[in-house]
């Protein structure tokens, strides 16, 4: 079989494992009674999770909303807590000071809620004070950015970096064929985070599959301003691409501008995260941006919903196992002019 054929098989099989983590998160707000001391044979799916339970007190905190996906993270969260009449959710004020939400994390501990939902600026720097909730008997669910202890966290919630980086590779090589000398350029968010890895190494992994590699790259720093000026740098650097992708939709309203500005058009581009504004360019078909891959702003949202559940004993139903999964990975789809009515109206503002 070609390599040709080989691609979609394999976006298919990653993408069907990330859907069923993540239509087991969505299955728990169906039906599930509390964890029991049977046998272990299954679930009886006896009572509606959404019918309302035990009053729960759920303390979020997470980075300063600086650009379009944080604060579509905080905004989505405080969503949730409009849902159910049995969830009091208290939001910290959004940090970029790894001081200041240790402070909130401990706040929440001597106040004694009964779920943390946290989404750390740094996650290194916040297991100290998790693992703490976590020995006060207080569930702690992370979410994006991981602990760097498995005892942190009673879940993580992460959307997948490494498949990002796939799926706008594949994309981009069933669109450009069978073009072994394709140009194919790269603009990066922060080199130094895992996440920036990760979605470079999928990226570098999907095209090998079909012969192509990064010809040019650059790194952002997941702003417009450093989107624009990377932009500017990339494209003085490679007088002919055929196809790139940027990484993130909010550093991408400046390589858009970068590209108008350079009046260049013979290329493909596919975004990253899933930003409305991205959304609306790709549905006009008025721009080099024919793609964008999904990040969800949805985790603490989802956060939020699993805190619940573990706060009121519940567990996800569809899932023979009880309670709730330890890790919960989210699906990395690409959105195209052809199903971009399906995502639009969910997508955050950039």
């Amino acid at each position: 079989m070609s390599a040709a054929r080989q691609r979609p098989f394999r976006r298919m099989t990653y993408t069907a494992v990330a859907l069923m983590s993540a239509g087991a998160l969505v299955a728990g707000c169906t039906s599930n009674e509390p964890e029991s001391s049977g046998d272990g044979g299954g679930n009886a799916a006896a009572s509606d999770n959404d019918e309302e339970g035990d009053n729960v007190v759920i303390g979020f905190s997470a980075p300063a909303a600086d650009h379009g996906w944080m604060a579509g993270i905080t905004e989505a969260a405080r969503a949730v807590d409009e849902e159910y009449d049995d969830v009091e959710l208290r939001v910290a004020e959004g940090t970029n000071d790894v001081g200041t939400q240790i402070s909130q994390v401990e706040t929440f501990i001597n106040d004694g809620v009964d779920a943390i939902v946290l989404l750390p600026f740094d996650g290194d720097a916040l297991t100290p004070v998790a693992l703490q909730a976590m020995e006060a008997g207080i569930p702690v669910i992370n979410v994006d950015r991981e602990f760097n202890s498995p005892f942190a966290a009673r879940a993580t919630i992460l959307g997948d970096n490494y498949g990002m980086g796939v799926s706008a590779g594949t994309y981009i090589c069933e669109e450009l064929g069978d073009q072994p000398d394709a140009v194919v350029a790269e603009i990066a968010g922060i080199d130094s985070l895992p996440l920036t890895q990760d979605r470079s190494q999928g990226f570098a992994d999907a095209l090998a599959d079909c012969g192509l590699e990064v010809s040019n790259r650059v790194a952002a720093e997941f702003t417009v301003e450093s989107g624009e000026a990377e932009a500017a740098n990339l494209l003085q650097a490679a007088p002919q691409i055929d196809a790139l992708w940027n990484h993130d939709d909010d550093q991408g309203v400046g390589v858009l501008a970068a590209i108008e500005n350079a009046g260049r058009d013979e290329f493909i581009m596919v975004g990253g995260a899933g930003s409305a504004n991205a959304m609306r360019a790709i549905e006009a078909g008025d721009s080099v941006l024919k793609a964008t891959v999904i990040y969800p702003h949805t985790q603490a949202a989802d956060g939020v919903r699993l805190a619940r559940l573990i706060a009121q004993g519940k567990g996800i139903s569809d899932l023979n196992s009880q309670g709730v999964p330890r890790e919960i990975v989210l699906n990395a789809p690409v959105v195209t002019a052809d199903n971009v009515d399906q995502f639009l109206d969910a997508a955050f503002e950039s």
